[in-house]
């Protein structure tokens, strides 16, 4: 393996960038009800809604502490609502309000302009590379977690 490689740091620098970026974006489409965090579970629910807030994590990569808080806040917001099983309380679903839904269209037009500035100047065939290879790296990283979790 290369020494002095820079691929953290880098994605890092590029989370950084897409987060304040998305938010511009955000703005600029006068979309003030959620911000790019909440756009991420939003996202999640718009593709599969009524899942169990494990399932939500998962999808989102949020950890199960911070999905929670940000959650009472889209609940608050009116953005999404818990649903309790009737056999087990302690069985949660998220699932998405009406108003959520509302703001689907508008979302993924700013989606559409965050990919065209993320990759302005990569071919299709670039485009494959890339995102290969970012998945080799959550992989990696996915097998690490769940060793720690399960080993400790």
């Amino acid at each position: 393996m290369l020494n002095n490689t820079e691929g953290g740091f880098l994605i890092t620098k590029i989370k950084q960038l897409q987060g304040r970026i998305f938010e511009k974006l955000l703005a600029e489409h006068n979309i003030h009800e959620f911000n790019g965090a909440q756009g991420r579970i939003l996202f999640v629910l718009w593709e599969k809604d009524n899942i169990p807030i494990s399932e939500l994590s998962g999808k989102t990569g949020l950890a199960k502490t911070t999905l929670t808080g940000m959650l009472d806040r889209m609940e608050k917001q009116g953005h999404i609502e818990r649903v309790y099983s009737s056999a087990d309380r302690r069985t949660v679903r998220i699932k998405l309000t009406e108003t959520a839904r509302l703001f689907k269209e508008q979302y993924e037009q700013v989606s559409d302009e965050m990919n065209q500035i993320f990759y302005r100047g990569f071919s299709d065939e670039e485009i494959l590379i890339l995102e290969t290879g970012l998945r080799k790296v959550l992989t990696n990283l996915t097998e690490k977690e769940n060793h720690y979790e399960q080993y400790g």
